[in-house]
């Protein structure tokens, strides 16, 4: 009797190894083995039972896919809607996924192969965001005339207002960089500070960070008025290498130096131009350019990154001491800003 009841609890659990998935994964399964691609990356994994889709997302990319109704079926992969890949579905078994081992392995390949390729692409991965003065330093200071009343523009309040929502339209945009703020709310920030925030923003060898630092101007005479951006004077030369990532001779660093130098310095021309013509594409002639220029200001020489500053208007003109105080109007210098950032964003990863 005893003999018999073995033999049976044998062919029990031999039926349920013959009518196991062979060589499938769990779900769990299936994201440790994609996180094994990099330990940095967050995986996600999106299941619509009614619907039977599934979609994982790695970084930018997605891979989607249908639910087979039975084990065995195949059909199709695919990655962010341009990849298809012909493979065995993944299956539902008692309310579990199963994934068979040809799909997890396409899926593991094609999302190594695509980010790989993203490793290797220039890009700008980090945006700082610099509203001048706070705290106990108001910044340039105006006052103006406001249906019979006299108002106090600071320009600290109105650089972080746009800061903060330029922060908020550059976020939705680019969920995959980080958009950095030097100060979040009213607080002193020496100039040293402001340069270090952004200095020790740490990226990869093929990945840039950008510096823009938000001001408003003033001046003894009220009629001077409109916007411009600052960059770097092509003259100056700065210790952009890092010396202790390279082993070569103080000659060849010197070049290298030189060579960062010029790079940074082009590539904080055309970001001032891109600028310039956001600020031109939605104002047109209602708000006066300045234009571009240089000067070696603080926080973008010291800035190992390109870097602007940009001057939205006077407080101490009416007109533009209006705009930058409106809801409408400060929304406007924001738009103008942001075509400005996206459009060099765009040219500098083509």
């Amino acid at each position: 009797m005893k003999n018999r009841a073995k033999t049976l609890t044998f062919l029990f659990i031999l039926t349920i190894i013959l009518h196991a998935p062979l060589s499938a994964l769990t779900l769990d399964e299936t994201i440790d083995t994609l996180k094994t691609i990099s330990p940095n990356e967050t995986v996600q994994f999106r299941w619509d039972p009614l619907f039977r889709d599934g979609f994982f997302n790695m970084g930018d990319h997605q891979g989607a896919f249908s639910v087979a109704t039975r084990e065995g079926e195949t059909g199709y992969l695919v990655f962010d809607n341009r990849e298809l890949f012909n493979v065995p579905l993944p299956y539902n078994n008692n309310g579990y996924l199963i994934f068979p081992e040809n799909f997890v392995v396409t899926l593991k390949n094609t999302f190594t192969r695509l980010y790989e390729n993203d490793m290797s692409r220039f890009r700008v991965a980090v945006i700082v965001i610099d509203p001048g003065h706070g705290g106990k330093d108001p910044g340039a200071v105006g006052n103006i005339n406001i249906n019979g009343k006299t108002v106090k523009v600071n320009e600290k309040d109105i650089v972080l207002k746009t800061g903060l929502a330029l922060r908020d339209m550059l976020n939705k945009t680019y969920p995959d960089k980080r958009i950095l703020m030097t100060r979040e709310t009213d607080f002193y920030l020496s100039l040293d500070q402001r340069a270090d925030i952004a200095n020790a923003v740490s990226v990869r060898d093929n990945e840039a960070v950008i510096f823009i630092s938000i001001h408003a101007n003033a001046a003894m005479n009220t009629n001077a008025k409109g916007y411009e951006v600052w960059h770097i004077t092509s003259g100056q030369r700065r210790s952009l290498l890092d010396t202790n990532k390279h082993n070569y001779t103080s000659d060849i660093n010197a070049i290298l130096n030189h060579l960062l130098n010029e790079e940074y310095t082009t590539e904080s021309i055309l970001l001032a131009d891109l600028i310039l013509q956001g600020f031109g594409d939605t104002f047109g002639s209602s708000l006066i350019s300045r234009g571009r220029k240089a000067n070696d200001w603080f926080v973008v020489r010291n800035s190992r990154m390109p870097a602007v500053l940009v001057e939205l208007g006077f407080v101490s003109n009416r007109q533009d001491a209006l705009l930058m105080t409106s809801e409408d109007g400060l929304q406007k210098l924001t738009n103008s800003l942001y075509n400005g950032i996206t459009n060099f964003i765009g040219i500098f990863e083509r």
